[in-house]
């Protein structure tokens, strides 16, 4: 798509514009009414071509716009853009002339005309943003395209509004419109604008968030950065972002505390029967279910004390004092939980700095957590719905000749639901419902095997690898992982399947009496 802009000062969207092609759409030519504009110089820097048009003082507003509209016969023009065009255009240039855009920085209808700014400052409103539309003969009055907002800060004045709305909104919306009409997917009809696919749905095509700061943070990942956590209340599931810290003496959690804590309620959510897991760096260090909370927190812990020192202690249930005492036995930074007894609030205020946080009841975990997770990039972000996969023995195929025990089948369900919350490539060794070794964050898989066995032989408390049940976030791209996996005593293995050697891998099992069965689908977390 060819684009014809016009302006009468800088044009700093259309270079903006002009630098990143959204959709791929290129000017053919800029256009001011001033002479000395600084966009004409901006524009031929670009190898873009440039005319400049003033208005003769005899020259009526219908003459001087006719001999625009005869230049641009001179180029191809798809759409033309509008920014900072000091002049109201006529039904002369309009019925002219392709679909003509404009934006304004303010979210129109409110703060129309000049000195949108000052407007809002004098208003005293806490959000502004900017409008882009199509033109039509009123003054900012034209139909909406698509609008963005930004916030209004206590102390702004009129310059520190400008460049916020010009890089934060202006910057954002005006290439959004442009790509829209670039994609065929904006029609304007009778004064009314609409965009195939700007609705409702899992994954809008646009995406408004406001998160107010709930406080600023000692530093961040490491003691040279910054950092600060942001409250989105709008969500109604159980979090650590505004759990009640119920030691208030105690030191406010970290940045790392929150990732952490976070991920461990993750995980503890899961199941409905009592369970306990404790983190490490976003990490399982163990999890487990059992018949009583402090049954599960002591067969989670036993599966690698070493690295649980220092970590992050997650319940699914009001925590008692028995549970507590276990707890404190060993060093911790935070314990989550819904909910405490009296009892267990005196055992656990009785360790200095051990946060507690109460994130609700129990009935607050079983409403769920938010449907989609979100990572950012560096101009931009990712969002996916979140991994909610639970399987049942029923979901599982055997593909071995040996076939695996009911009691076994249990172990795979449970591994796998342990499995989505270890960071990829991973491997878990599981016996009934508690981890026996976890190898996490491999390149390899073969050696994630190895990690996992590892742990479980030299770090794990009463257990190993001898009989374990394994379970693996991805296919075995080759036999050597089963391999390894029998030589440490598995006998069974969980796994998606799907690889081009599945049925090397399907013998390497075979041959090594391993039982093995398939999800169908993988639970990578990276």
């Amino acid at each position: 798509m060819q684009l014809a802009g016009m302006a009468s000062n800088r044009g700093r969207n259309l270079l903006h514009m002009a630098d990143t092609a959204p959709g791929g759409a290129t000017f053919s030519v800029i256009i001011s009414n001033e002479e000395g504009a600084p966009v004409i110089e901006s524009a031929t820097e670009r190898g873009i071509p440039t005319e400049v048009v003033e208005r003769d003082p005899e020259e009526t507003r219908e003459e001087h716009e006719q001999r625009i509209v005869d230049r641009l016969e001179s180029y191809d023009v798809d759409l033309i853009c509008l920014d900072g065009y000091m002049r109201i255009l006529t039904e002369t240039f309009l019925d002219a002339t392709p679909t003509t855009l404009n934006v304004h920085p303010s979210l129109l209808p409110s703060f129309p005309g000049m000195d949108a700014h000052e407007q809002v400052l004098e208003a005293g409103v806490s959000v502004t943003g900017c409008t882009v539309h199509v033109v039509d003969e009123t003054v900012d009055g034209g139909p909406i395209v698509t609008q963005e907002p930004v916030p209004v800060y206590e102390g702004d004045d009129t310059g520190d509004l400008k460049e916020r709305v010009l890089q934060e909104a202006e910057f954002s919306a005006y290439p959004r419109a442009v790509k829209w009409f670039v994609e065929n997917r904006v029609t304007v009809d009778d004064g009314a604008v609409s965009v195939d696919g700007d609705g409702a749905g899992q994954f809008p095509a646009r995406r408004f968030g406001s998160d107010d700061r709930g406080r600023e943070l000692r530093y961040g990942e490491n003691p040279h950065q910054e950092a600060a956590v942001y409250v989105d209340t709008g969500s109604s599931a159980a979090s650590v972002v505004d759990a009640d810290q119920l030691n208030e003496g105690a030191k406010a959690l970290s940045y790392n505390n929150y990732n952490d804590a976070d991920a461990a309620l993750s995980l503890i959510s899961e199941f409905d029967d009592p369970a306990a897991a404790v983190i490490k760096h976003t990490n399982p260090a163990g999890c487990a279910t059992g018949d009583s909370l402090a049954a599960a927190y002591d067969d989670a812990l036993s599966t690698d004390p070493m690295s649980a020192f220092g970590g992050i202690v997650a319940l699914n249930r009001e925590c008692d004092a028995a549970t507590a005492e276990e707890i404190t036995n060993s060093f911790k930074e935070v314990v989550v939980a819904p909910g405490y007894t009296d009892a267990a609030l005196d055992v656990l205020f009785g360790k200095d700095n051990l946060r507690v946080l109460d994130v609700g009841s129990e009935a607050d975990l079983s409403v769920g957590t938010d449907p989609l997770v979100e990572s950012d990039l560096v101009g931009g972000r990712l969002v996916q719905e979140r991994d909610t996969q639970s399987i049942t023995p029923d979901d599982l195929e055997v593909v071995t000749e040996r076939k695996p025990t009911d009691a076994q089948l249990g172990t795979m369900c449970f591994a796998w639901r342990t499995i989505k919350h270890v960071k990829s490539n991973a491997i878990l060794l599981a016996d009934g419902t508690e981890t026996v070794g976890v190898g996490m964050g491999q390149v390899s898989r073969v050696d994630a095997v190895r990690l996992a066995a590892m742990k479980a032989d030299e770090h794990a408390e009463g257990k190993d690898s001898e009989g374990a049940v394994m379970a693996s976030d991805a296919f075995f791209p080759f036999p050597d992982g089963i391999e390894e996996a029998a030589d440490a005593g598995i006998e069974a293995v969980v796994q998606p399947g799907g690889s081009v050697n599945d049925e090397d891998v399907i013998a390497a099992a075979n041959d090594r009496d391993l039982a093995m069965a398939f999800t169908g689908q993988r639970a990578f977390k990276h």
